[in-house]
């Protein structure tokens, strides 16, 4: 081999071993492909590398605006990161150690594609990509309708129908139009009958303000037909969300069919009512309306007649007629005919008050007339007397004295009567109620005792004897109340009210005994002075006749063994084993003696049914 082919050979392994050592130099980019955000918030970009031989490595973040690359941020290996100034990021972000970038409050201009570039010298250069996505929900829609007139029904030709109005929202939101809840076709064709013409608006905040128009070919179907429009929009995560707008209707005319003619009064007329008549027809707007009343015209206002303060006399026929020039050919008429329920004045028979005597009989006679079935009662207070228009008291008492009322009703019609009241006065000499006992503490203490009365005229009242007197009126009764002092001549006499007037004279005595009074020392009950036994005395006295009834069986019972015993000595019963003791005759005592000893303390507890207690 020649020099010059040795030489060649020589350069050739040169090249292939630089070529080598440069193909085997080596980095990887890991970011987040796309991450979300929503404005305002703090947006984190990570990055990670890996570099096949350790050099000098430097990251770079760039945006790529109109597919032009612009750096935003860098950090040298070991070196500190920084952030480049003039771009549209600039006191915004920030780069840290493990080369994040960090964007604080985002904005819908910063969705776009960032790049996070590693070059690491002869290791070579590489790059990967993330889509920030920015979000912003939009503003509740507002719907509006049209400023112009009515739309006619039945055009052909299509009219607004509202505009809905969403703003701020990002990315790009939509609308939805409804009609009584039910989603309309998106149609943009001005062809059509139903159709929407939207408009974009992107604010200078980045933010989407949406508008949509609404045009339709409205029928008399329409007439109360609710609109709205909803915005669907994206948040992160796809999260699909809707807000929904305020609902309008439309303001349509349309020729009348028929028309109704109602009365508002829910309960049946009576005299002294407000009476209300309501026309309408179903067409839009309300043609001009006439009324009639027994074919007389009478004025309305509007669809309204208004009868105030109706009498018997405003029965009858009403109609009312109406004409809709855009359907002249329309029978729009209605009638109602009013019936106007009524009661007279109650007549009373005799209508004076009544005077009269203790015991006499009185009678009244009530009568009336009304519209419909009806009821005559007679009333003292809530008390019904009589049901049939008569009133009768056969044998008159002083509780009969007062007022009376006659009431007429008509049951079918609520709050329709008729009244009237009579007085009876109940003449005769005074009756004095029975007499209370006064009770006074001690002798010569006050008393206070209260008189009674009925009469009429008022009674005149004397005691005896007298005292500081005062009178008052409880009812239909007269009472005098006395106070005096309770002297021996009262204790033992009484005290006399008399009552007297033209008629006659009444009088009663009442009686002053002292009060019942308890001495709680002595556990006994003075009655009048008197002293009583207490119920522990008779408790005693009685267990007594038992202590005595025991004692007098004893004694019996003894008597029986002494008998026994005597016997037995005179060998006249039969005996067991006994001592033999002689008897010296002339020293036997035919008297026998029984002692007995008692222990009290054990009677007393058998008395009050209690043991001794026992010795320990």
């Amino acid at each position: 081999m020649d020099g010059i082919t040795l030489g060649r050979a020589s350069l050739l392994c040169t090249l292939l071993l630089w070529a080598l050592q440069v193909c085997s130099g080596t980095v990887t980019v890991t970011v987040t492909p796309k991450l979300e955000v929503v404005k305002g918030e703090t947006a984190k970009l990570p990055c990670t590398y890996t570099v096949s031989s350790p050099s000098n490595t430097v990251v770079e973040w760039f945006i790529e605006e109109q597919g032009t690359r612009k750096r935003v941020a860098f950090h040298a290996q070991g070196g500190e990161g920084k952030s480049d100034e003039g771009s549209p990021l600039s006191g915004r972000v920030s780069i840290g150690a493990d080369s994040t970038l960090t964007i604080s409050s985002v904005q819908p201009s910063d969705e776009l594609n960032f790049f996070c570039q590693v070059t690491a010298g002869p290791s070579g250069v590489a790059d990967a990509a993330t889509m920030l996505l920015v979000f912003f929900a939009p503003e509740k829609p507002e719907l509006t309708r049209p400023s112009s007139q009515a739309i006619t029904a039945g055009e052909t030709t299509s009219s607004e129908i509202g505009t809905c109005v969403t703003k701020n929202g990002h990315p790009q939101p939509r609308i939805i139009w409804f009609k009584d809840d039910q989603p309309l076709p998106e149609i943009k064709d001005r062809k059509e009958k139903t159709y929407m013409i939207p408009s974009v608006v992107k604010e200078a905040s980045g933010l989407f303000t949406i508008k949509s128009t609404l045009y339709m070919q409205p029928t008399k179907e329409d007439k109360d037909s609710v609109f709205h429009c909803t915005v669907e929009y994206t948040m992160p995560g796809n999260q699909i969300k809707q807000k929904k707008s305020n609902t309008i209707t439309i303001n349509l005319n349309y020729p009348s069919e028929k028309a109704t003619f109602t009365l508002l009064n829910t309960d049946p007329v009576k005299e002294g009512d407000t009476v209300t008549m309501k026309c309408e027809t179903d067409g839009n707007p309300q043609p001009e309306f006439d009324f009639k009343k027994n074919g007389k015209e009478i004025n309305g206002q509007g669809g309204l007649l208004v009868l105030k303060s109706v009498k018997r006399t405003d029965n009858g026929l009403y109609e009312c007629r109406a004409t809709d020039f855009d359907n002249i050919e329309a029978d729009l008429s209605g009638n109602i005919t009013i019936t106007i329920h009524y009661i007279d004045p109650v007549n009373v028979t005799p209508a004076l008050p009544r005077d009269a005597m203790l015991g006499d009989k009185v009678e009244w006679q009530c009568k009336t007339k009304a519209s419909a079935k009806h009821t005559v009662q007679w009333k003292k207070g809530s008390e019904v007397l009589s049901q049939d228009g008569t009133l009768s008291i056969q044998d008159v008492s002083y509780d009969n004295a007062g007022e009376y009322m006659c009431v007429g009703a008509v049951p079918s019609v609520p709050g329709l009567t008729a009244q009237a009241s009579v007085n009876l006065t109940v003449k005769g000499k005074p009756m004095i109620e029975t007499p209370a006992v006064g009770e006074v503490g001690k002798e010569g203490d006050m008393v206070t005792l209260k008189c009674s009365a009925h009469g009429f005229p008022a009674p005149q009242f004397n005691w005896k004897p007298s005292g500081k007197e005062s009178i008052s009126v409880e009812g239909n009764k007269l009472v005098s109340m006395v106070t005096l002092q309770a002297t021996a001549e009262v204790m033992k006499d009484g005290v006399t009210c008399e009552a007297s007037n033209e008629h006659g004279t009444d009088s009663k005595t009442f009686l002053v005994s002292l009060k019942r009074a308890i001495d709680n020392s002595a556990d006994r009950v003075l009655l009048s002075g008197n002293p009583v036994l207490t119920s522990a005395d008779k408790q005693q006295g009685g267990s007594s006749g038992v202590v005595i009834a025991v004692v007098v069986c004893v004694l019996l019972l003894l008597l029986l063994v002494a008998l026994i015993y005597f016997l037995n000595k005179k060998s006249k019963l039969p005996c067991g084993k006994k001592d033999k003791k002689e008897i010296a005759s002339g020293e036997v005592n035919n008297d026998i003696v029984v002692e007995m000893k008692t222990d009290k303390a054990n009677e007393e507890a058998g008395l009050l049914n209690k043991r001794p207690s026992t010795e320990q």
